[in-house]
């Protein structure tokens, strides 16, 4: 029983990583940004670079967001795009 305890909370834990998808296309006016979910995941590999707490949907995520947060880390870890056509593609 003592080890199931463990192995059943690192299943829960790490069942909504297995369950995001691979590539998300995100609907943008200036053309819709392709985000590699699981380039990032291998790269940064800690979820809370992202999301605030848990794994799921980011809450607030949007333009503001993005372009604070994504194109933010872009230029600190000199990584990334930073360009707006570089994102956006229509």
């Amino acid at each position: 029983m003592k080890r199931i305890i463990p192995l059943l909370i690192a299943t829960m834990v790490s069942a909504p990583i297995a369950m995001a998808a691979d590539t998300m296309i995100f609907p943008s006016k200036n053309g819709n940004v392709t985000f590699n979910h699981k380039g990032h995941t291998d790269f940064l590999k800690d979820c809370k670079n992202c999301h605030d707490k848990t794994p799921g949907k980011i809450a607030n995520f949007g333009k503001d967001y993005a372009h604070k947060t994504c194109k933010g880390c872009h230029e600190v870890r000199g990584r990334g795009p930073t360009r707006c056509g570089l994102c956006h593609r229509k």
